[in-house]
């Protein structure tokens, strides 16, 4: 007796059959679910390409990412970076990017407040820094790399103190702790 056959007559074959369905539903509802991406893909991350076997799309760089360390009071610190991640106030949604967000520590010392940024694959002249007392914005928008973060600090600074440095992808920009001043300053990359 074939499979299909055995299978019909079966007091089983209500549950094969519902079984189906189910998966049938799961394919169209992931089908949807990647349909859906696509449209809502920024289009500098959907590529084409042609190839032997045709074209071929390609999508990405789509990059998450946590880190975790422990701060001076004991308790974790938890920090995501990438392109991806919640939009505010509501998690449970996926909001994409263009942009990626740099992975960031930032370091509060006595006289001073140091903010260390991964930004691979990039030039120093491609790097806008913008500081203002109490916030430092890193930008890169370049055909291949985007990235962008707007860092808290955790101390008023003195932004035209800053000084800037960059090498091997890792960006380290110096601020002096300051007082009242409270325009906003370009901050140039040694």
């Amino acid at each position: 007796m074939s499979w299909d056959r055995w299978r019909r007559r079966s007091p089983f074959s209500r549950i094969f059959e519902e079984m189906e369905r189910m998966m049938r539903e799961l394919d169209e509802m992931f089908s949807k679910s990647f349909e859906d991406l696509e449209r809502e893909l920024p289009k500098s991350l959907i590529r084409e390409r042609r190839t032997d076997r045709g074209i071929v799309r390609e999508f990405g760089p789509i990059v998450y990412g946590y880190s975790i360390r422990i701060g001076p009071d004991g308790k974790p610190i938890i920090r995501e970076f990438g392109n991806i991640r919640p939009p505010r106030g509501r998690p449970e949604m996926v909001e994409l990017t263009e942009a990626r967000e740099p992975l960031v520590d930032v370091y509060e010392e006595e006289d001073v407040v140091k903010v260390v940024a991964e930004v691979p694959g990039v030039e120093k002249k491609d790097i806008n820094l913008n500081a203002t007392e109490d916030r430092l914005i890193i930008s890169v928008d370049t055909p291949q790399r985007k990235y962008y973060k707007e860092v808290d600090l955790p101390a008023k600074v003195d932004p035209k103190s800053a000084k800037a440095s960059y090498k091997n992808g890792v960006l380290e920009v110096v601020l002096k702790k300051a007082g009242e001043e409270r325009k906003g300053f370009k901050v140039q990359i040694e």
